[in-house]
């Protein structure tokens, strides 16, 4: 038996890694796609791409594990029933259920890895994904000055230079506008040539400009804008340094995304949600006393008493009677405003306490999901194993369109469902478990069939069903 053991284990590990780095691979590719335009032209070094590309892949493990179990399961056992193996093991007399003990052992120590790493190690890799992305988006664009465009790129100048020789170095019809001081186009420089370079530190841009001119408006004078003062300088050599500091990439600190609920573990999610809660609590029996005291400070209907126009002889049952069209309609306006104002305070307050549930919802949602990856990897290796032994094709032809289907089912599930969950809707002890309750009990079918080698994809057995079903029919 051990033999038979060590054979499935091999035969299940090999297209276990390979199909979880190829789903690695596709998420990745995925993502490259979603934000290219966020890395391209930035002049991000290569250990940064990497890094970011490594935090990512790690963030999409959830992911690709359960996919990679289904598929790699049901390949496994397609691969020995393609070959006759399990037939072979069948006729010898091991069951299916003892062919499957070593991976379902191997699925329960998977699925234990998987909760370790969604709980300790997925928190730590989103908190340096994210933030790195967050550093990598805002990050200026590399420094390309072209020809006969104005650049902007470094901050309080704007460069313009007619032609760049093949050297990228030589310049010409250079010109330089200076708005460190923020009065507009008053400090222009214009030059016929020139070199551009960096310094050897890398952070400076040195122009060397020859043969040109400053041009200068005194601002700083009185009634310059009616006599318009005006400076010109020309110079045969000058230098103009720019501070390229800007352009390299600025770490931000960490601990500023550290309070997300996608970076914390189950014990940080409890103590996270506690403090929500209170706080939502709170607040939720703060706000009707405070538009109570609003509505008996603005709305009470004495408080016209306190109006300026009001007298007490005019107080009477009909507030408004004995008053004049004029202060009828200043009242009316008085009232009408003081109830806009009610209502905006209102659904001001009614905004915060949903922001403030929306929070707990989704601290709730992390925390289930901790325990939903685990239980999906169990899950979908009871669909994949038994289908495998089933269909009996292996490869990554027919198992990959069938893996795809079940997965996409899954996945469908699990989004709306974990929305659900986070807008209120479900309560997260269903929501966040409907996807594993729905193929749950699939699982446990199509294990039964293939123990019971039933024909349940065989076309012939269908073809015989349904004939007996139009025989039964024609003759009653």
């Amino acid at each position: 038996m051990k033999k038979i053991y060590w054979l499935v284990i091999k035969s299940y590990l090999g297209p276990l890694v390979m199909t979880f780095f190829i789903s690695l691979f596709i998420l990745l590719m995925q993502f490259l796609w979603k934000y290219i335009d966020d890395l391209v032209g930035k002049g991000l070094e290569w250990y940064v791409i990497a890094e970011l590309l490594f935090y990512a892949s790690s963030t999409f493990v959830p992911m690709a594990l359960p996919l990679a179990i289904l598929l790699s399961s049901l390949m496994t056992f397609g691969n020995l029933g393609e070959n006759y193996e399990l037939v072979a093991m069948k006729a010898a007399g091991i069951s299916l259920r003892r062919i499957m003990f070593p991976l379902i052992i191997s699925s329960i120590l998977i699925s234990l890895i998987a909760f370790y790493f969604s709980n300790n190690i997925l928190p730590i890799a989103n908190l340096k994904f994210k933030s790195l992305l967050y550093d990598v988006r805002e990050q200026k664009l590399a420094l390309d000055i072209k020809e006969g465009v104005f650049y902007d790129g470094l901050d309080g100048f704007v460069i313009r230079i007619g032609k760049k020789e093949k050297d990228e170095r030589t310049i010409k019809d250079i010109m330089i506008y200076d708005h460190r001081n923020n009065r507009g186009n008053v400090n222009v420089t214009v030059a016929d040539s020139g070199f551009m370079e960096l310094s050897p530190d890398g952070r400076n841009l040195i122009f060397i400009l020859y043969n040109g001119s400053n041009y200068t408006d005194k601002t700083d004078q009185r009634h310059w804008q009616k006599n318009r003062p005006f400076q010109k300088t020309n110079f045969r050599e000058n230098y103009k340094r720019f501070d390229l500091m800007d352009f390299e990439l600025s770490r931000t600190n960490e601990d500023l995304f550290k309070s997300n609920y996608s970076m914390l573990n189950l014990h940080q999610l409890q103590e996270a949600e506690d403090s929500l809660i209170t706080s939502y609590n709170r607040r939720k029996e703060e706000i009707p006393r405070m538009l109570l005291r609003n509505f008996y400070f603005y709305n009470k209907i004495d408080s016209t008493r306190a109006a300026d126009f009001v007298t007490e002889e005019a107080y009477t049952e009909d507030l408004l009677a004995g008053y004049n069209n004029y202060d009828k309609m200043t009242i009316i306006d008085e009232a009408t405003k003081r109830c806009r104002s009610g209502k905006e305070n209102i659904e001001h307050y009614i905004g915060e306490l949903e922001s403030k549930a929306e929070m707990v919802y989704k601290h709730q949602a992390e925390w289930h999901r901790k325990f939903t990856l685990s239980f999906a990897c169990f899950v979908l290796f009871f669909i994949g194993a038994p289908l495998g032994a089933i269909i009996r094709r292996g490869g990554l032809g027919l198992p990959v369109v069938v893996s795809v289907l079940f997965f996409t089912l899954f996945h469908i599930i699990s989004i709306t469902s974990e929305k659900s969950v986070k807008s209120g809707v479900i309560d997260a002890n269903t929501g966040m478990w409907i996807a594993s309750a729905v193929l749950l009990p699939l699982g446990i079918f199509l294990t039964m069939k293939a123990t019971t080698d039933s024909p349940l994809l065989d076309a012939d057995a269908w073809v015989k069903l349904f004939r007996k079903i139009g025989k039964r029919r024609s003759s009653e």
